[in-house]
């Protein structure tokens, strides 16, 4: 049930001069055979209000776990995990063309990202590339975009151009985890504010790959790389506001590591990694962590833990990238691997992987906190909450 201070906020929400503006969003999905998804969904958000309409079918895709949007033109781009045409494990990415009334989505077709696995997928800021992480393959891709949103194809998956292959060199290094770092496993690409700059978390190595990006050529070249702490396992990456403050949320030992980052140079410099959870939950097992945000407002820090099943809320200390931890709020909904900030900044998503349903959170724009708000839809195996930008 609905907390006191929940209906309290949902009546200052609901305010004489509050007015309605509904929003779109988007869940991509697992569509494997045990799963009810055939899709990506689609439902209306209100950002005044934080009500949702009811998931409907978007468009018939395959595992489109990851979605990102092209910055001008309404266009989807998702992950597509597949089985190529020898049988074996394949990955591309698909491009849909966005009904703007409706939300619905048309296949404007798929390019292979040379890899297996697509498990991230993002634009770079002027719509000139996509690029992807294949997490089973350990390695990045890099497709041009065609002037009306339309993938062009990979033009090398040979480690050169628009393809880099992480190595593994872990030999006699004690700590790692056996079952996840057995190999690399690039989780997420980013792309810097100036757009030369691809920031690629590794799980399997513990390492965040800095590749300089050339948006004209759609090529990668790599550069340089940040260690974490042995058996970390960097997962997902955000960047503050300005720009030079970013953090990194680590699946495998639940705990986040702030980054600086140096523009100018193309460079990361690690700082303080803190926990996800509080010194009271000692039991772990099962835990970890999966997605992480900055607030429009760059005055807090989201991350979520799956088993644990919890949003840990932080507080950016002034100009520096040390984080308060300012508590966990339960998300009822089970296995978060993915939320969403809608824009406004007034409500958060949680997507229950496990559970089915994507549950709404009002934020207070002053202490960064969360109030489930009394809302859970139902969405079948949500894996990304995506609004477009």
């Amino acid at each position: 049930m609905p907390s006191i201070r929940a209906f309290c906020v949902a009546a200052a929400l609901l305010s004489p001069t509050a007015l309605a503006e509904e929003v779109p969003v988007w869940f991509g999905n697992n569509t494997k055979p045990k799963t009810a998804s055939e899709g990506i969904y689609v439902a209306k958000f209100d950002t005044v209000t934080g009500a949702i309409t009811k998931p409907v079918l978007a468009g018939v895709a395959k595992n489109p776990t990851f979605l990102a949007f092209h910055p001008r033109l309404p266009v989807l781009y998702a992950t597509s995990e597949i089985t190529g045409a020898d049988g074996k494990p394949a990955g591309a990415v698909e491009a849909f063309a966005i009904d703007e009334a409706t939300g619905s989505l048309e296949s404007r077709g798929a390019e292979s990202t040379g890899g297996t696995g697509p498990c991230h997928v993002t634009v770079d800021r002027e719509g000139k590339v996509v690029l992807a992480a294949n997490y089973s393959g350990g390695n990045v891709a890099c497709l041009g975009l065609a002037e009306d949103g339309r993938l062009k194809p990979l033009a090398s998956a040979d480690g050169a151009g628009g393809f880099v292959q992480h190595d593994y060199d872990r030999a006699g290094e004690e700590g790692i985890n056996p079952k996840r770092q057995d190999k690399p496993h690039a989780h997420s690409v980013d792309v810097s504010p100036d757009g030369t700059i691809v920031v690629v978390c590794d799980l399997g190595l513990d390492r965040v790959f800095l590749h300089g990006l050339d948006r004209e050529r759609a090529t990668l070249a790599p550069r340089r790389s940040a260690k974490l702490k042995t058996g970390a396992g960097p997962r997902h990456f955000a960047l503050h506001p300005d720009g030079h403050r970013a953090w990194c949320v680590n699946e495998l030992d639940l705990t986040v590591t702030a980054f600086t980052y140096d523009a100018a140079r193309g460079e990361l410099r690690a700082g303080e990694t803190v926990s996800t959870l509080p010194p009271s939950v000692t039991d772990r097992t099962g835990f970890s962590c999966a997605e992480i945000a900055v607030h429009p407002n760059g005055k807090f820090l989201y991350a979520s833990n799956r088993g644990h099943d919890s949003i840990v809320m932080f507080r950016i200390v002034g100009d520096t990238n040390t984080l308060e931890f300012l508590g966990v709020e339960p998300t009822l909904a089970k296995t978060p691997r993915h939320f969403a900030i809608a824009p406004g900044g007034k409500f958060l998503l949680a997507g229950g992987q496990a559970s089915n349903n994507v549950t709404v959170f009002a934020i207070d724009d002053e202490t960064g906190r969360l109030t489930f708000m009394g809302t859970s839809v139902e969405v079948p195996s949500p894996m990304c909450v995506a609004f477009r930008p």
